[in-house]
């Protein structure tokens, strides 16, 4: 059978009981581990000079081949065109978007060193997979230094509507860039329609049925690859955590206290402020919650030197020291804002242990947050999952209580609907999402994409 390539814009090599990663990190690990092959990418590090070849390093049956950056390359690639215009453009925060035409020729520039980087541990029968916005020209890179495998591309975060992706000027070039794939997956049905809808509006494309694709003078195939996660392992990292040093200072701090529980990276794209709007008007209008209810959110550190990033912490920061103020008394807090990360077990074993799964991103790719939640809970005693409609997630988990993150009096209402859930609804809904969870895992996500690449002629 043909080697997987994975190519990723950060190699992060993660374990069960390692720090918590991001979905793309948690999916690609989880998907690469089981099968091997290579995984190849940057380092994470900013360094004076590029380096020459890629570092290589075996980990059981995974190879990870990464390189540094130079801070150029960085400023240009990573925190210029790839996060201050893909990302607040593919979440729908055109008012967000910084566009500088350097930056822009910088993120096609190391996408062709990041390319060439790469073709000499290229084998003729590998198959290569590669995942997300920072790497959307990575596949022309390819073909233009005579690359014939095939080449599949993933994108985790929300495809946006035309008339939003038509606001970064070199749209175009991203989309004849895409099109140099041989599969396009996307998260879910609606990110698949707003493809679709560039593809054949402003590309003036052709699209059947099936997802096949005529574009630019290109054939490729396009779908909604859901992702998913491995419920059982999750349930078991949760059940061994319990007893946990956190678990247990936590338990001794709550005093019987239901629990409601967020974890996000520090983002825009999360709702944060919304959330914490939304908690405070559950105290307020139902007296009934306070002191009895605490709200823990989980944020850790991400793009600190982005000014909008910074911002957002500050604001976070303010927010929840005004409402702390507005209603704490002498033995409880309302909210604990932590701005740090944990463990994945430690994670784990705080979803089993809420209550309240709040997950209200203004809008994302899928959330893995969401369905961690859900196969980290008790079955016998399963908390309720609070879910924006603008997560992926919300496609497949129609067991949670799905809210709009713009509505807080809604959120208020559906934190107190789920605060009172009778155990005998809270474990139907948590089956039938659990039931989801294992038919759309992470190895069906795995095996359906690279099915589809693998039926492409090389």
């Amino acid at each position: 059978m043909s080697r997987l390539i994975i190519v990723s814009n950060r190699v992060a090599p993660i374990s069960e009981g390692g720090m918590a990663a991001g979905g793309l990190a948690v999916g690609v690990y989880d998907a690469l581990k089981e099968t091997g092959g290579m995984w190849f990418g940057w380092s994470g590090e900013v360094a004076s000079t590029a380096p020459h070849a890629p570092k290589i390093e075996e980990r059981g049956p995974v190879t990870f081949a990464t390189v540094s950056l130079t801070r150029r390359d960085y400023d240009q690639y990573y925190r210029g065109f790839s996060n201050d215009t893909l990302w607040p453009t593919f979440h729908y925060r055109s008012d967000l978007t910084n566009y500088d035409r350097h930056e822009f020729e910088g993120y096609q520039r190391v996408n062709a060193w990041l390319a060439h980087q790469l073709i000499p541990l290229i084998k003729p029968d590998d198959v290569i997979w590669v995942h997300d916005y920072h790497l959307i020209p990575f596949a022309e890179a390819l073909r233009q230094e005579g690359v014939t495998n095939r080449i599949g591309f993933f994108l985790h975060i929300p495809f946006p509507a035309s008339q939003v992706l038509t606001t970064v000027p070199p749209h175009e070039k991203l989309m004849r860039a895409l099109c140099c794939y041989d599969v396009v997956g996307v998260q879910t049905e609606p990110d698949l329609r707003a493809l679709r809808d560039y593809l054949e509006h402003e590309a003036r494309g052709t699209v059947s049925s099936d997802g096949r694709v005529n574009a630019y003078g290109r054939e490729l195939r396009i779908g909604a690859y859901p992702i998913g996660i491995y419920p059982d392992e999750l349930a078991d990292l949760a059940k061994a955590g319990q007893d946990g040093r956190h678990l247990k200072n936590l338990r001794q701090t709550m005093h019987e206290r239901r629990l409601i529980v967020s974890v996000d990276r520090l983002d825009y794209s999360k709702g944060l402020v919304e959330r914490f709007r939304a908690f405070e008007k559950l105290l307020e209008m139902s007296p009934n919650h306070r002191a009895q209810v605490s709200f823990i959110q989980v944020a850790p550190p991400t793009r600190a030197d982005i000014q909008s990033y910074q911002e957002i912490r500050h604001q976070l920061e303010a927010e929840s020291g005004r409402i702390n103020g507005r209603f704490a008394e002498m033995d409880w807090t309302p909210i604990r804002y932590l701005h740090r990360q944990y463990e994945r077990a430690v994670l784990a074993s705080l979803f089993r242990e809420a209550h309240v799964g709040y997950v209200t991103p203004l809008r994302d790719g899928m959330n893995l947050v969401a369905k961690e939640y859900v196969a980290a809970q008790d079955p016998e005693d399963p908390g309720v999952l609070v879910l924006s409609r603008f997560a992926g997630a919300a496609q497949e988990l129609d067991g949670a209580l799905i809210v709009n993150p713009v509505d807080v009096l809604g959120m208020a209402e559906a934190l107190d609907h789920a605060l009172g859930m009778p155990l005998n609804e809270r474990i139907d809904r948590y089956q039938r999402m659990m039931e989801t969870l294992r038919r759309n895992n992470v190895s069906v996500w795995r095996d359906t994409f690279l099915s589809d690449l693998r039926a492409v002629r090389q």
